[in-house]
Parts: C-alpha cells; sequence; structure tokens
C-alpha cells in the first residue's frame, strides 16, 4: 500500500489520530548566579530523585530531568510541563536552569558530582552506571543536555491498519511497524536537527584538536561556532559514543535489534577493561564490556516498552515486542522556558505519523551507515543552501531545500486529515509555518539562536538572559495543570518510597550485581561491602 491509501485507512476512524500518545522528558542544569554548574545536593524540596515520578537526575546531582506522564493532548501535555518546571524553580534556593543543550562554564570534570540515589541497591547501581560513564566518556560530554520525545499510537490505529488478529498477530504487527518507523526516522529524521537544532555554537573545551579548532569561528572569550551548523550535540564534538561506532544493531526487525544489543552487552572491550573494574577497593564501572547495561547505548530513536520490576529494557521488548518509540535527537529549545514548544510537537505527530505510514523497505548496514552521513551532514552544514544530501547508497543527491518540500507535501496530507478530525488548523497551521523555514534557514532555530550568540559575544551572557527570563515567566504564572499541593504530595511520598526500597533489600550490593549480570558473561569483583 502507499502512504495516500494507508492514511485514508486511518483517517477512517476518528480515535486513530486523534488519541495519539505523547510524554516528555526534558534535562536541564542547576546554575548559580555566576553561571557555574551548582555544588549542590539535589534540592531535598524536590523529593527523591530515585522515586519521583516527575522529577528526578540525569548523570549528574546538579543535572535534573522533568518527566510527564503520557498525555493525549498537545496543550496539557506542555501545560504538565510548564508545572513541574513552576515547582522545581521554587524550590532550587535562587538556582536557575541552563536555558540551552551545551553547557559552557565546566572547570574540572571532577567537581561535576554524580548524581545519588540512595543506599538501595538500585540506587547505588544507578550511580556506580554514572560513574562508568565518566571514567568511559567524561562528565562533561554527560551533562550535555536533551529533549526527548515519547511517542505511541492508539489501538485504534493499529486496528485500522491491520484489522482482526490474533494477540500474537498484533504485536507482530505493532512491532514491526515501529521498526519500519524507526528506519524512515534514519532515513528522514535530519529535518529535526535543521528544524529544531540549537547548538551550532559550543565552547571551547569541547574542542580539544586545535587544528579543528581553527576551522571555527570565534565569538567573545571562549564560543566557537561553525557559520551553518545547526546540532553540534549530535555531532562528533558534542553527545555522540566514538566506541560504539563499530556496532552493527540494526532496525530491520526486533530480532535484529535484540540480538545486536545483546551482543554489545555481552561483548568484551579492550579499552574499557584498561580502566580496571575495581581498582584501589573502588568500583570504576558496572563491568568492562561495550555497553556496561543497554541505556549506555546511543541511539537518535529507541524502541521501547514500559518494563515490569527487575526487568530489562530488552526483556521487555522481548516478552511483549514495541510498545512506543523515544525520539532522543531534540536539542533543548532555549527560547521556551521548558525546552520544546506547541509546533514542535505538532511537527513530531505529523513526522512520527508520516514515518509509519509511508513504505519503509529493510536496510542494510551500509545504507544505513549512508543514511547517517546525511545527519551528520546536517548537524554541522545544514544551513548551507547549496548543501545536498543523498538518497541511499546508490540514489540521487539533492538539495536538502528541495527534499525537504517532498517530505512537507506529504507531511501537509497528514495535517490536513488530522485536522479535520479536530475541526481545526493547528496541525496545518504548523506545517505552513515550517514550511518557511525549509525555504529559508535564517529562519531556523539555530540561524535565529547564532545570531543572538553574536549579539550577546557568547554563550554564557545569552544563557545568563534566558535564564532569568525563563524563571521570572514561569514564576508570574499559575499552575495551568497540577497545582502545590499535588506536587508537595509526591514529594513526600517519594522519600517514603525511597526508604522502603532501601528497607527491603536482602542482598548485598556484591550479590545484587553478580545476580543482575548472571545472564553476561562478565565477572563482577567482590568488594565485600
Amino acid at each position: 500500500m502507499t502512504f495516500f491509501e494507508r492514511l485514508q485507512q486511518v483517517a477512517n476512524n476518528p480515535e486513530a489520530l486523534t488519541q495519539l500518545g505523547r510524554g516528555l522528558e526534558r534535562e536541564s542544569l542547576r546554575i548559580t548566579e555566576d553561571l557555574k554548574v551548582s555544588s549542590l545536593p539535589h534540592p531535598s524540596a524536590l523529593g527523591s530523585a530515585l522515586t519521583n515520578k516527575w522529577i528526578t537526575t540525569d548523570f549528574a546531582e546538579s543535572l535534573l530531568e522533568f518527566i510527564t506522564p503520557v498525555s493525549r493532548d498537545v496543550d496539557q501535555l506542555l501545560a504538565q510541563l510548564d508545572d513541574i518546571h513552576k515547582f522545581s524553580l521554587s524550590h532550587m534556593a535562587g538556582e536557575r536552569l541552563w536555558p540551552m543543550s551545551m553547557p559552557c562554564f565546566v572547570g574540572d570534570q571532577d567537581e561535576i558530582e554524580l548524581a545519588q540515589y540512595g543506599s538501595s541497591n538500585t540506587g547505588q547501581m544507578k550511580t556506580l552506571y554514572r560513574e562508568g560513564l565518566k571514567r568511559r566518556y567524561g562528565s562533561v560530554m554527560q551533562i550535555i543536555s536533551g529533549v526527548h520525545f515519547n511517542f505511541s499510537f492508539p489501538d485504534t490505529f493499529w486496528d485500522s491498519l491491520f484489522g482482526e488478529q490474533t494477540e500474537q498477530q498484533r504485536q507482530d504487527s505493532v512491532s514491526d511497524a515501529y521498526f519500519a518507523l524507526i528506519r524512515n526516522y534514519y532515513r528522514f529524521g535530519w529535518l529535526i536537527p535543521y528544524l529544531f537544532g540549537s547548538s551550532p555554537a559550543m565552547c571551547g573545551s569541547f574542542i580539544q584538536n586545535e587544528a579543528l579548532k581553527a576551522s571555527f569561528g570565534k565569538v567573545g572569550k571562549g564560543t566557537y561556532f561553525l557559520e551553518n551548523a545547526t546540532a553540534l550535540r549530535l555531532s562528533d564534538l558534542g553527545y555522540t559514543n566514538n566506541a560504539q561506532s563499530s556496532l552493527k544493531i540494526g532496525f530491520n526487525s526486533i530480532e535484529q535489534y535484540l540480538t545486536g544489543l545483546n551482543s554489545a552487552i555481552h561483548t568484551p572491550s579492550e579499552e574499557f577493561s584498561q580502566l580496571g573494574v575495581v581498582v584501589d577497593g573502588k568500583r570504576q564501572q558496572l563491568n568492562s564490556n561495550v555497553l556496561q547495561i543497554e541505556n549506555e547505548l546511543y541511539a537518535p530513536i529507541r524502541p521501547k516498552r514500559v518494563a515490569k520490576s527487575g526487568e530489562k529494557p530488552s526483556e521487555a521488548l522481548k516478552r511483549a515486542g514495541v510498545e512506543y518509540i523515544e525520539v532522543r535527537s531534540l536539542d533543548v529549545n532555549p527560547f521556551s522556558p521548558i525546552g520544546i514548544d506547541e509546533d514542535q510537537v505538532r511537527f513530531l505527530d505529523l513526522f512520527l505519523t508520516w514515518a509509519v505510514l509511508t513504505p519503509s523497505p529493510a536496510m542494510t548496514d551500509c545504507e544505513l551507515a549512508c543514511w547517517r552521513d546525511n545527519w551528520n551532514k546536517v548537524v554541522v552544514d545544514g544551513r548551507n543552501p547549496l548543501l545536498e544530501l543523498k538518497i541511499g547508497c546508490d540514489g540521487e543527491e539533492l538539495l536538502l531545500k528541495t527534499w525537504g518540500q517532498r517530505v512537507f507535501a506529504e507531511l501537509e496530507q497528514v495535517a490536513i486529515t488530522i485536522d479535520a478530525l479536530h475541526g481545526d488548523k493547528k496541525y496545518q497551521q504548523t506545517c505552513q509555518r515550517l514550511l518557511t523555514w525549509i525555504n529559508d534557514p535564517q529562519l531556523t532555530f539555530s540561524a535565529r539562536l547564532l545570531e543572538q550568540i553574536k549579539t550577546y559575544q557568547g554563550i554564557s551572557a545569552l544563557g545568563d538572559f534566558y535564564a532569568t527570563a525563563h524563571a521570572k515567566q514561569l514564576a508570574q504564572q499559575d499552575f495551568r495543570f497540577y497545582d502545590q499541593a499535588t506536587f508537595e504530595q509526591e514529594v513526600a511520598a517519594s522519600v517514603i518510597k525511597q526508604r522502603q526500597i532501601e528497607q527491603s533489600d536482602t542482598l548485598s550490593f556484591d550479590d545484587f550485581l553478580a545476580d543482575y549480570f548472571a545472564d553476561v558473561d562478565v565477572e563482577i569483583p567482590t568488594l565485600n561491602n
């Protein structure tokens, strides 16, 4: 079936395209008045970072992560994220949130305190995993921030596409469809950093090679930029992992994906083994394999399923198939107090719906590498009006602008269809606005941001401005979905829940790790703790 035939098929059921599931995860560093990374522990007024369902930490104690529940309504989703930010900022002892993906005020990486989650085995393992990330890749890379967009289609969508099926047939069909979406995401997802990339510049400390640094422009004391860059966070200089470049993890089926992922988890790394697992009686990493655990795999998109207690992500996928996908290539939107805006959410709705309905042939490792090369071109040179992208390994080359216009012509059809079901024109308006960005690169986030960075003579001064403006805006507005009491109840409940987890542990940490990695061919040294 063609894209248009599939679109018409799902459009016949109104709920198929009006009940899309969305969740947001926004990361942001706590910063001091003088623009330093906070050295204070996670604010106790925000509850337990281990168990608070809305407010946690990522790599560092200073790196907050805000999480919304799944929502079927765009306005509600953004209102929830608004409120989580508002509550958090009011309990941060005057600290602010850094408004960009790339930090620019980091001294020694040892000054970055790893996230702490208490004395339970689960909490200790989370911190040790981060210790391993620090040893392997350095702490500075790990505090680069992003926004993750979790997305799913309702059962009615799959009913419209697949008709009546057995439970196993439906599970297999849905997983196949999500992997088809993922392949199309690798083919066409470069549109996301082109439109919304917000890291055209970075602190000079990220560029170790002096010859490479010479190819950058410089503004102020230490901000380096590429004139046509969109998302340096996604480049080799940002949040990437060269150690994983040789991994062969395919996306043609859930079986192929899990085979590649499990191979990486079970494969020893000569480089990481040299770091040691235990040095001078202190654990340095969970193990010395290519991946300590599955979460270490860096990818712009992931297939996901909510795991049961004690279940690994791959075990959840194997048990019941793909439930949703996680888009991981969004920079923090510096123009929004919450790091993302309505147009971005609506665009992702359109793009991901288009990606699952558009035919998506199987993809070889070579072809996947060619598509990734397009991404690399876009993140470092995406606003070059003469930039050409290659359609696969052997296909024609097209100007980014031409290819973007072709995709947007079909996105508009999705927008018209969804708007007809909602009785408004919000998706068409988003589509029309963003199409002007395809035609004029100067309208993109990265172009606007770079112009402001130059005006403010660097990332630091501009970040200072937006951090203050965003905090003021959130403080002045009312709660839109939750209220103060609801957050305070969750804070109190999270503290109790962490204490219960700690009290329920029956294994030593040594035994806990040995049990967790029982199916992995790796030696877990014992410290007799």
